[in-house]
């Protein structure tokens, strides 16, 4: 049996409370166990959920070009914020005030609201930066419709004003002289044929003059008669029509250089007017990107909330709450059994700690007295021995001059 219970505590879960960066040996029971099992499940899936995250941000942002290194982003950040996680979830609040007071109700100190406050805040960064490509994905085909409503109106927002508008108006002066040309070749042409007419209705009056049916009712033409001056006046007619298409001829002759000139213009032009719509199509096809999409998906968002805006906020949601479920569990497990046993060892670690210093400062204080005694008795021995020793100097030294003299005196006074 006692191998069995070593085997849960010891065994599988073991990685899990490593995990999780708790102690082991400080996990005595079976809701402490659960607990702290359950942070080291949720900061593994939470790798697992940072690295495809990350990915599937990156991939987002190329305009979905699949780069190979999308899934090496992921990881450091997940490491990154796992390491926090274990930080926090690791760290008990112990109370190392008066460690050696028995007292159950001061072993922790109360929780840190910053700490957990912070991670909340990076929670929800990350899971607006998860979630966006997520969401972008999920509403592909309306993003792309409300794209292509916006890149149609801009088309017709670029054939009406810019460049294009001006080569328009351009090629309309072009083609309204060309018109206005041919409205003059086509006048002078028109004139002719009306000059025709007219000289065919004198002509056919003549003939019925001529014939006794007309105004005079005599048969023949006689010159200077009325037949005679309606053929001559049919003839004048239509010699002024020669005359006018022959004008409209040297008009159109005339015409000629001006109209190649206005052609070439109008060519030109129009290459222009193709390359800018080229050129606008490729600057509006290409504003597709990670950008113009979340700006697509917020107007959707904001136009039907009820519909893609909540669902967008429920998987935010979703996502912190799997983001912050390891700092909730450690949140709510405040003042467990796990936390008492480290707050006690982590107290009484202290407390012995404070002995020992206490100790080895009595220790210094009773070795500082006695050296000092010491160190007294020594020089006042030294200064007496030195006085012993400065009479002992002067004696001799009175001594051998008392000898001198004598000797002295004694040589001298021989003499």
């Amino acid at each position: 049996m006692a191998r069995t219970d070593h085997h849960v505590a010891y065994g599988r879960p073991m990685l899990l409370l490593r995990v999780a960066n708790v102690n082991p040996a400080s996990v005595k029971i079976h809701t402490d166990r659960v607990l702290y099992s359950s942070i080291g499940v949720f900061i593994l899936l939470y790798f697992a959920y940072a690295t495809a995250g990350a990915a599937a941000f990156v991939d987002a942002s190329s305009d979905y070009a699949h780069p190979w290194w999308r899934f090496l982003v992921g990881p450091p950040v997940a490491l990154a914020v796992i390491a926090f996680d274990r930080a926090v979830v690791g760290r008990v609040a112990v109370n190392l005030t008066d460690p050696g007071d028995p007292d159950p109700a001061k072993l922790l100190q109360r929780r840190a609201k910053t700490i957990y406050l912070g991670r909340i805040f990076i929670a929800f960064l990350f899971a607006v930066v998860i979630t966006e490509p997520l969401m972008l994905s999920r509403y592909k085909p309306e993003i792309d419709a409300y794209l292509n409503q916006l890149h149609s109106q801009e088309l017709g927002r670029s054939e009406s004003t810019g460049a294009i508008a001006e080569y328009q108006r351009q090629i309309a002066a072009l083609k309204q002289r060309d018109a206005d040309d041919d409205q003059a070749v086509a006048d002078l042409h028109a004139l002719a044929a009306a000059k025709r007419d007219e000289a065919t209705k004198l002509y056919a009056q003549a003939l019925a003059d001529s014939e006794g049916n007309g105004v005079t009712h005599r048969a023949g033409c006689p010159r200077g008669g009325y037949c005679d001056s309606l053929v001559q006046r049919s003839r004048v007619l239509n010699a002024e029509a020669s005359a006018a298409d022959a004008q409209a001829e040297r008009l159109l002759e005339s015409q000629g250089p001006a109209r190649q000139a206005r052609a070439g213009q109008q060519a030109d032009l129009e290459r222009r007017i193709a390359d800018q719509r080229q050129a606008t199509l490729t600057a509006i096809s290409g504003d597709a990107g990670f950008g113009a999409r979340t700006k697509a998906m917020w107007h959707l968002v904001t136009a039907d909330f009820w519909g893609v805006g909540f669902f967008y906020v429920g998987i935010a949601l979703l996502l912190v709450l799997l983001d912050c479920a390891a700092i909730a569990l450690k949140l709510a497990s405040h003042g467990n059994t796990y936390e008492r046993t480290e707050a006690r060892a982590a107290r009484q670690l202290e407390h012995e700690a404070i002995a020992r210093h206490e100790h080895a400062l009595q220790l210094g204080r009773a070795a500082a007295d006695a050296t000092g005694e010491a160190t007294l008795d020594i020089t006042t021995n030294g200064i007496r021995t030195a006085g012993q020793e400065q009479r002992l100097f002067d004696s001799a030294t009175e001594a051998a001059r008392a000898q001198l003299a004598a000797a002295i005196d004694e040589r001298f006074g021989a003499r």
